[in-house]
């Protein structure tokens, strides 16, 4: 570290930040006075309730119908991801509406997995499931503390069953939902599918995690190092994907490296292939100590958040995070 940005972190400006340095970089109890106070105060200051103040009564955002495509960024799955990233309280009635309608309107009720648009006769339409996507709303509900419900169950046993880590295979696979998304799947599976779908196991206490959600997890893992984060595998001096290199938050469907190296260190992974990446995320360091986005959706969602080319209390705690797992 070139200087030490906690104070920074701390300030009261965002609560969301302030909490998570409080626990994740100083190790401070949920039960911590301090702690309790923050997690209170990020339902009453900055972005989480401009965002809520735009919610409609029955849960969602913009036209219930939009909920993923035509109001991308601003409709209803973008802002569950973006509150469960800000640490939002499940318990609040608001979130818990805004949970219930994507497990109403997003979930296949064939497959447990969730999809872009709605069927005609009610949940997710069958052939509109995604893996970037079933991840992502997995991801954010287990974070609102929908781990135990049967609809979230679900929808991790569709990633156990169809998530692939292909990695230029001879044939594509076939039958559904293989056969519907040549980009998700394909010869060489979607780096994102692999991405969000990792994320939402990782989310998973490790004491409750299945044989089958252990053995994905390893898979996606092992998927991932191959290419030593973002590299090509069939060729590590290749970048798989330029725009990776630039930190942003919060990522929606994307990714990037930050992003990546924060779920595989959550799973406790310290691999040499993660080392470049690692050595990337500190290059970015400032004299100050702190990380800038370099990346945003801003000017596209209900409530802009940090601003590109500052620096980002959110990709520097991130950072920090990454590197107080990796080394410790």
């Amino acid at each position: 570290m070139k200087a030490d940005p906690t104070d920074w972190l701390l300030e009261r400006d965002n609560p969301s930040v302030r909490c998570f340095t409080l626990t994740d970089i100083l190790e401070r109890s949920e039960r911590d006075p301090e702690v309790r106070k923050t997690r209170g105060e990020i339902m009453k200051i900055g972005v989480v309730p401009r965002i809520l103040s735009k919610q409609k009564n029955a849960g969602y955002w913009e036209a219930p119908e939009n909920f993923y495509i035509r109001s991308k960024y601003k409709g209803t799955v973008w802002q569950l991801i973006i509150l469960a990233e800000l640490g939002a309280d499940g318990k609040d009635e608001r979130i818990r509406k805004a949970c219930e309608f994507i497990l109403e309107n997003s979930q296949d009720r064939e497959s447990g997995g969730f999809s872009y648009l709605r069927a005609e006769t009610g949940g997710g339409w069958h052939d509109g499931v995604l893996p970037c996507l079933t991840g992502n709303m997995l991801w954010s509900l287990i974070r609102f503390g929908y781990l135990e419900d049967s609809r979230v169950q679900r929808g991790i046993n569709w990633i156990v069953a169809y998530q692939r880590f292909d990695d230029g295979i001879e044939e594509a696979p076939e039958g559904w939902p293989y056969d519907k998304r040549e980009r998700c799947w394909g010869r060489h599976t979607c780096h994102m599918g692999v991405v969000k779908s990792l994320k939402a196991l990782a989310e998973i206490p490790a004491n409750r995690r299945s044989e089958d959600a252990k053995n994905t997890i390893e898979k996606g893992v092992e998927y991932m190092l191959n290419h030593h984060i973002y590299k090509r595998s069939h060729d590590l001096s290749r970048v798989s994907k330029p725009s990776w290199l630039q930190f942003g938050f919060p990522l929606m469907w994307q990714t990037d490296v930050l992003e990546i190296l924060g779920i595989l260190t959550k799973l406790g992974l310290k691999d040499r292939r993660m080392q470049e990446a690692v050595d990337l995320v500190v290059s970015k360091q400032d004299d100050h100590g702190r990380w800038k986005l370099e990346s945003t959706f801003n000017g596209r969602f209900q409530v802009n958040i940090e601003q590109k080319g500052k620096p980002s209390k959110w990709i520097t705690l991130n950072a920090l995070r990454v590197l107080k797992r990796f080394y410790s």
